[in-house]
């Protein structure tokens, strides 16, 4: 009788684990989904080379650090300084999308005064994100500008 009252009772716990483990964020780490995208309009300034990029989350989230660096420096190594690295210092608002270089409130540059540089045309860039344990991280590519047919 103690035997099949300690058999059901390591089933529930065993179930437990695995609804614990496939169905909530306890164990694993949330993941933020981001849609990168290249915006064909004519950016700001004369010096832009490249079109403004925008990046969409997959829900509503208070930041903690947002990152930029070139794929191809960080493949070779983890540590290349980034082009454009924010982080919170006041309570962020939830956010749900920005551009590449965009203020956001609550955020702040890494290094102080420290401002993004520009993205070069036809690189490959990675974009990290952090809020609070969710992190995500997004490769996209810049595309040069199109000069209009006059």
């Amino acid at each position: 009788m103690c035997s099949k009252q300690n058999v059901l009772i390591l089933t529930a716990l065993v179930l437990a684990g695995l609804y614990v483990y496939y169905f909530t964020d306890w164990i694993n780490r949330p993941r933020i989904q981001i849609i990168a995208q290249t915006r064909p309009i004519q950016p700001r300034g004369p010096v832009a080379q490249v079109y403004p990029v925008s990046f969409l989350l997959d829900g509503q989230y208070q930041l903690k650090s947002v990152k930029v660096v070139p794929v191809g420096a960080y493949q070779t190594n983890k540590f290349t300084p980034p082009l454009w690295h924010l982080v919170a210092y006041t309570n962020v608002p939830p956010t749900v999308g920005f551009l590449y270089g965009q203020r956001i409130p609550g955020m702040r540059p890494w290094l102080t005064n420290a401002r993004p540089q520009r993205l070069e045309p036809n690189t490959v860039y990675r974009l990290f994100v952090q809020a609070g344990r969710a992190k995500g991280q997004i490769d996209f590519h810049t595309s040069g500008l199109v000069e209009p047919n006059n």
